[in-house]
């Protein structure tokens, strides 16, 4: 952006602090994900001035090609957090088929009234593009697409976000790895991301999510890759369809949630999360966030940690995370696990948090011919500087013919 990153704008009971990347309602911070803020800024920053949707899309994507529904979800969240319906005062003027205008008095400095929006220059040599379908009841499911070469699907998992993900520390290099080999596709995991929240949230619906963006991509020998519950989803599908999965890839996954784990002792400890996700996990109390953030990635760094903590934030509602939670419990695939005929590898860290490793080797005995790799780590998701990382990348391409 052209004016200085130190300015600090004024608009109606709102102070938008350019360098901090900080909203403030009279004083309280209004969190906003990463896009939702670079929209806020660039029409604030243009303040009066009708902003198209291509100028607004190639600024606030430089390296993604996604559709008109992206921005007009960014805009849509924008006004809820600006307070618009609720207190009927309008900040952003919507030209039907051509822009948007930021229509509030701004003070703090001039706006750039007439000047060029400039297209920032990609961050990156991988380029996504982020598209949307339908599911069987309607809703509205978030894909993406990167890298080229043979297709590798990802089953969708807990807390996804496209968008968030794209520049995470803890999900950057598992992209670039597998999109340096593939054509990587990815989707937003229905109550998350880009994807609709207000949505039924079930097993069977998940797996029909993974045969909807399959089949819209029209592929039918891919590699698919299912991580923590998502591992039940991709070995549900391979069952159903084992002719069109080409490897199959599952990474600290389990094939039946705690419900039904013999040792019932940690019934209380896991009913005691739901409660605590459905009280106020999410809504920006670092307390409630590094609980879960702890589990997932206890040897994390402070970035990754930070990054973590707001995808918590900004992946889905504290209600549509209980949902999900309470679901991922009830999963028992156990009786489809005979049924997958297809080549494949099960990674799990031996000391994972979240998913007991005892759960891993569960889910790779009941396939047959599966090959099960242990993983020295007690993160649930493999971080770029371990040990562990670079012994998964070696057996990943070793089972799939990476050259």
């Amino acid at each position: 952006m052209s004016p200085a990153n130190s300015a600090t704008v004024q608009f109606g009971p709102f102070s938008l602090e350019i360098g901090e990347r900080r909203l403030l309602r009279d004083g309280r911070v209004v969190p906003l994900r990463t896009k939702v803020f670079d929209t806020l800024q660039v029409l604030v920053e243009h303040s009066g001035r009708l902003l198209t949707k291509h100028e607004l899309m190639t600024h606030l994507w430089p390296d993604a090609a996604v559709e008109e529904n992206n921005l007009a979800h960014n805009i849509s969240t924008l006004r809820r957090a600006l307070g618009e319906q609720a207190t009927g005062q309008d900040f952003i003027e919507t030209v039907p088929r051509v822009g948007y205008r930021f229509v509030a008095q701004v003070s703090g400095r001039a706006a750039a009234i007439g000047a060029p929006l400039v297209v920032p220059e990609p961050s990156r040599t991988l380029r996504q593009e982020i598209r949307f379908c339908r599911a069987l009841d309607g809703a509205r499911i978030a894909y993406s697409t990167t890298g080229s070469g043979a297709p590798f699907v990802k089953a969708a998992n807990w807390l996804n976000h496209l968008e968030f993900e794209w520049e995470s520390p803890v999900w950057k290099h598992w992209l670039e790895t597998i999109a340096r080999h593939h054509t990587c596709v990815r989707y937003d995991e229905r109550g998350c991301g880009l994807s609709d929240w207000n949505v039924d949230v079930s097993f069977a619906s998940w797996v029909e999510d993974l045969e909807i963006v399959v089949d819209t991509l029209g592929i039918d020998d891919f590699v698919l890759l299912g991580i923590s519950q998502g591992a039940a989803v991709a070995a549900a599908y391979a069952a159903r369809h084992p002719g069109r999965v080409r490897r199959l890839v599952l990474f600290g996954g389990f094939a039946r949630g705690w419900r039904h784990w013999e040792d019932r002792r940690p019934d209380e400890a896991r009913t005691a999360l739901v409660k605590l996700l459905s009280l106020g996990w999410g809504r920006s109390n670092p307390a409630f966030q590094q609980v879960f953030t702890t589990m997932f990635i206890p040897d994390a760094g402070p970035e990754q940690m930070e990054w973590f903590n707001d995808l918590q934030q900004i992946s889905t509602s504290p209600e549509n995370a209980a949902r999900m939670m309470d679901e991922f419990a009830r999963i028992d695939v156990r009786g489809l696990l005979g049924e997958v005929k297809t080549p494949t590898i099960v990674f799990h860290t031996d000391d994972d948090l979240v998913i007991p490793f005892d759960e891993g080797r569960l889910l790779a005995a009941g396939i047959p011919g599966a090959r099960f790799v242990p993983l020295p780590s007690r993160n649930h998701l493999v971080l770029e500087h371990e040990a562990a990382w670079q012994i998964m990348q070696r057996e990943l391409g070793e089972f799939l013919g990476w050259s």
